[in-house]
């Protein structure tokens, strides 16, 4: 009942963070000890899951599909999407900055404790971290060039794959990868006006997406735990630019609805942002949202899993 209730708070914790273009639910995982556990989870819905119903029954499929874990944790999802996102979408109307600066101190903190509890280091993991340092900060850039390969039908499900898969890494903002694609407001009015056709093709790329990328991160985390762990790192650092609460937009292009696309800011300091836009620059409110957001993560990890240790727990049992 206590694990229950832990993932279903966490939960809450990944819904709320995907309702944030630039925040990622896989970030939220991966700072509260479970990401890998679901990774391998998400790995486990395929051809297998037939085999251990034949053999189990629906006992059996519920432990193959470790559904004491992934039933909580998708319930904290969908209540937090049902409202705490719908405060966290109002806080970034009224309080931007506020808002960036939480999650700012929260990413940055997490990176820090995370970078501590990966126990197998080598020198050679710097590459990894540069990786994905390198790939956090081209991927928005690239998303644009997807509205370009053809067809209106495989964009939207190479862009349900692409998201999808985003929200599988920390760091990486599925929602502001789709907006980078100019898919963002596709999906939001599909999803608003019930368009099953647009749903059920952004629906197959999303099914695609979980199912290979799931079991490459899966491989990865058995057979490169270090290495993975360490590029997971680069894109959580990678991450903080998009989160810098006093950043002013100076590249953008139009998408094919006249939405607004970001593709560069400018990165300032509190006064000079005021000077800049003309807007206050909350420097007090910020500093304390990025203390909240630092505290906050400090606090789950001391009742969390280390995430270097994972390894261990999972290996054996999601064998395939």
């Amino acid at each position: 009942m206590k694990r229950s209730l832990s993932l279903l708070l966490k939960g809450i914790g990944m819904g709320a963070a995907d309702a944030v273009p630039g925040v990622s639910g896989g970030t939220i995982a991966f700072i509260t000890g479970i990401y890998e556990e679901l990774i391998h989870t998400i790995k486990q819905f395929g051809p297998s899951a037939w085999s251990a119903w034949r053999q189990g029954g629906l006992r059996g499929l519920a432990r193959h599909l470790n559904l004491s874990f992934l039933i909580p944790l998708l319930a904290g999802i969908a209540a937090s999407l049902i409202s705490v996102a719908h405060l966290v979408v109002w806080l970034m109307e009224a309080q931007p900055l506020v808002l960036d600066g939480f999650f700012f101190g929260l990413v940055a903190a997490s990176a820090l404790i995370i970078g501590q509890h990966i126990s197998d280091r080598r020198w050679w993991h710097v590459l990894p971290v540069i990786g994905g340092l390198v790939l956090a900060y081209m991927l928005p850039s690239l998303m644009p060039f997807v509205a370009s390969i053809g067809r209106p039908e495989l964009v939207l499900v190479i862009g349900g794959a692409i998201a999808i898969s985003a929200l599988l890494l920390p760091g990486v903002s599925g929602s502001f990868l789709l907006l980078t694609m100019g898919l963002y407001g596709t999906v939001m009015q599909a999803i608003r006006g019930f368009e099953l056709t647009t749903l059920g093709l952004f629906a197959i790329g999303c099914a695609l997406g979980l199912f290979f990328f799931s079991r490459l991160l899966s491989w990865l985390l058995r057979h490169h735990h270090g290495s993975t762990l360490q590029l997971l790192l680069g894109f959580i650092i990678g991450s903080l630019p998009v989160l810098w609460p006093w950043r002013q937009l100076v590249h953008y292009q139009l998408g094919s609805e006249g939405q607004v696309i970001p593709l560069g800011f400018r990165y300032l300091g509190p006064q000079s942002y005021s000077q800049m836009t003309g807007e206050p620059a909350q420097l007090v409110a910020v500093v304390i949202a990025i203390i909240a957001g630092g505290l906050l993560v400090w606090l789950a990890s001391r009742t969390g899993r280390p995430v270097g240790n994972a390894k261990r727990d999972n290996k054996e049992s999601n064998d395939v």
